[in-house]
């Protein structure tokens, strides 16, 4: 599955979350240690749903995401 993620730069760091995922998130000091970070974060989240038996939901968008300036959005796929 591909789940869309919204990127921002927030001062002299940046930040991703996941709007169908509440709670995951994550915050570093470069865009590509940010990329890393949510698609490892969105794999353990799903992990983490999974063995506690809640329903993993299912992504609701598709791209094109509208965003303001300076924000970023794509897809990121996490395995289940």
């Amino acid at each position: 599955m591909e789940y869309v993620v919204i990127f921002e730069e927030c001062g002299n760091n940046y930040g991703a979350y996941v709007p169908d995922l509440p709670g995951c998130a994550v915050v570093g000091k470069t865009m590509e240690e940010v990329r890393k970070l949510i698609a490892e974060a969105i794999e353990f989240h799903i992990e983490g749903l999974q063995e506690t038996g809640y329903d993993v939901p299912l992504p609701s968008f598709t791209l094109p995401v509208q965003t303001q300036q300076g924000v970023l959005s794509e897809l990121i796929e996490a395995r289940i």
